[in-house]
């Protein structure tokens, strides 16, 4: 039986698949038969909570967290968020104004922290080749504001382009309950292609048009270390913040096979809010800049298809 999308059920469970990294073939088989991949505490909790205190220490140098509160607990000051100008909160989807997305970008362990052996070992054992890390990453420090709308379901396919083999990686910068809102997934929903989109409020600006589906909802609370992958045409959305003095701060990287055709502007910085020679600045180390030249890459088109918007008859 099919069911509407507003409808279909979400189980609350994300089954651990770290047991499954002695095993390959298992590996790939749920993932393939899934469509993502649930690993607990697979990253250093203690370096993902050094990448928090680094993003709420610009949040605190804005003035954006309550004065009096620990820093790391993300308590957000709702008056002065309140006084930031809506549209350049709603820059990039990214939960902050450009200026503080700025700072966020050069920071050195958000880049080089996609790069830590156990997940390049994870893709090369999903890929069954060498990996290719997109240098595009995304962070979002979504401030607690009003006016912000949970991102809608989508594929990330659409908006990435490039090869269909690429996998997102999707982190909590912290620890994050159900209640602060994570991340859902559709389970099994990577085998169904690529979904047609209306518009839509939210990061990214497109909802895929699912009117039935025989696939259930998947999400559950994660803590800093756990992460969550899955591939280019799985469907996600984000859950809503029910926390309302809260911060969630969270990270979107990818990985691709490294002889698979990638769109130009994975390697940009994402949202072009710097150039490489700025994030750079500062650096301790130089192994990883411009580390993606060392490949013979292969490029694709841009499809503006993908991306056009249509009327939701569902």
């Amino acid at each position: 039986m099919t069911v509407d999308i507003a409808d279909a059920p979400v189980v609350e469970h994300l089954e651990d698949a770290a047991p499954l990294l002695h095993d390959p073939q298992a590996l790939r088989r749920r993932a393939e038969r899934e469509g993502y991949l649930y690993f607990r505490g697979l990253l250093p909790r203690d370096l993902v909570l050094e990448l928090r205190r680094q993003f709420v220490g610009i949040l605190n140098e804005f003035g954006w967290l309550r004065a009096g509160t620990d820093p790391m607990d993300g308590v957000a000051d709702r008056e002065a968020i309140a006084e930031i100008d809506p549209d350049a909160l709603a820059f990039c989807g990214v939960g902050i104004p450009r200026e503080a997305y700025v700072a966020v970008q050069k920071l050195e362990l958000f880049h080089t922290i996609a790069h830590l052996p156990q997940l390049i070992r994870l893709y090369e054992m999903l890929f069954g080749e060498e990996v290719l890390v997109h240098p595009r990453h995304i962070a979002r420090l979504m401030l607690p504001a009003p006016s912000f709308t949970p991102t809608p379901s989508h594929q990330d396919f659409t908006h990435v382009q490039g090869t269909k083999s690429f996998w997102t990686l999707w982190f909590p910068v912290g620890d994050v309950p159900l209640e602060l809102g994570g991340l859902s997934v559709l389970s099994g929903s990577h085998h169904d292609g690529i979904y047609r989109y209306t518009a839509n409020k939210g990061a990214g600006g497109l909802e895929a048009m699912i009117c039935e589906t025989e696939h259930e909802w998947h999400t559950a609370p994660m803590r800093a270390g756990d992460v969550l992958t899955f591939h280019s045409h799985t469907v996600h959305k984000s859950n809503p913040n029910r926390l309302p003095d809260l911060v969630r701060t969270s990270c979107d990287l990818r990985y691709q096979p490294a002889s698979m055709e990638i769109e130009e502007r994975s390697l940009k910085v994402h949202c072009d809010v710097a150039s490489w020679e700025e994030v750079y600045e500062g650096w301790t180390n130089d192994r990883l800049k411009y580390y993606w030249r060392r490949n013979d890459l292969v490029f694709s088109e841009w499809d503006s298809s993908l991306v056009q918007t249509h009327r939701n008859i569902c």
